[in-house]
């Protein structure tokens, strides 16, 4: 009951956005090329869901495998950068800069720099834009330390990787999942605009703008939603992810 009281206004909400969407593409007459109907983009959806499927997989490992390095270096960058006040206030500005790289100037580059069989510049371009909200937010948590747990574990003189895997860690979880949560549907999206700039068309990227070069404008909405669909599955994971590393929040026992 919880669970319908929660997804039942935004499920109506994008159900009736919907209705509209198509009402206005039918009645307005509106060009397939300028705005396709929600019910021709089902169709194609469905008519390619093999496809899609196999496309959103090539996408998704790449979106994976960058996700998995950048939040791992994120969270071992800011465990090193916060052990001292000013190298973490120096470093900030510098994860900011590389965050602000484009992917359509980086991804070009990186493509020319490896094979063009290869899925590591995408990979490096997810992980790259997936680095930035992990490292901050996980910096910040690292940073919220009770004085009376640091107090603590001085006077049982422990070691600085002790006090960081009992007391830190644990209490800056809640923030290295904010930043998961944030990178989980960014990778997904600098997955599938990296594969725009070359490399192997085995992903989404490279099905949307083939179709829409090919002026089939309701088969690139149907990639489109697939993209959608793997930035929520990935979301969604995270939220699971995080459910069973922090029970406590969510009133589960462990």
């Amino acid at each position: 009951m919880t669970v319908l009281r929660a997804a039942g206004p935004p499920v109506a909400v994008g159900l009736a956005g919907l209705a509209l969407w198509e009402a206005t593409v039918r009645l307005g007459r509106v060009a397939s090329y300028v705005l396709p109907s929600p019910s021709a983009i089902a169709e194609q959806f469905w008519v390619n869901r093999t496809v899609v499927l196999t496309a959103g997989l090539a996408s998704g490992t790449n979106a994976l495998i960058g996700l998995l390095a950048g939040a791992t270096l994120g969270v071992l960058v800011a465990l090193a950068v916060s052990r001292l006040r000013l190298l973490s206030e120096v470093s900030v500005p510098l994860a900011a800069l590389v965050n602000a790289l484009p992917i359509i100037a980086l991804a070009p580059v990186l493509n020319n720099m490896f094979d063009a069989a290869s899925s590591v510049p995408r990979r490096i371009v997810v992980g790259l834009v997936a680095f930035f909200p992990v490292f901050v937010n996980t910096l910040r948590g690292l940073r919220q330390v009770q004085p009376i747990h640091r107090e603590l574990m001085d006077s049982y003189a422990a070691s600085g990787w002790t006090f960081a895997r009992v007391v830190r860690l644990p209490g800056a979880l809640p923030f290295v999942f904010t930043g998961l949560r944030q990178a989980s549907s960014l990778a997904v999206i600098a997955a599938v605009v990296a594969e725009y700039f070359g490399g192997l068309q085995d992903g989404l990227g490279a099905r949307i703008t083939s179709a829409a070069s090919l002026t089939a404008y309701p088969r690139a909405w149907a990639f489109v939603v697939g993209a959608c669909l793997l930035g929520l599955v990935f979301y969604l994971a995270t939220l699971l992810l995080e459910r069973l590393a922090m029970p406590w929040r969510t009133g589960q026992t462990p």
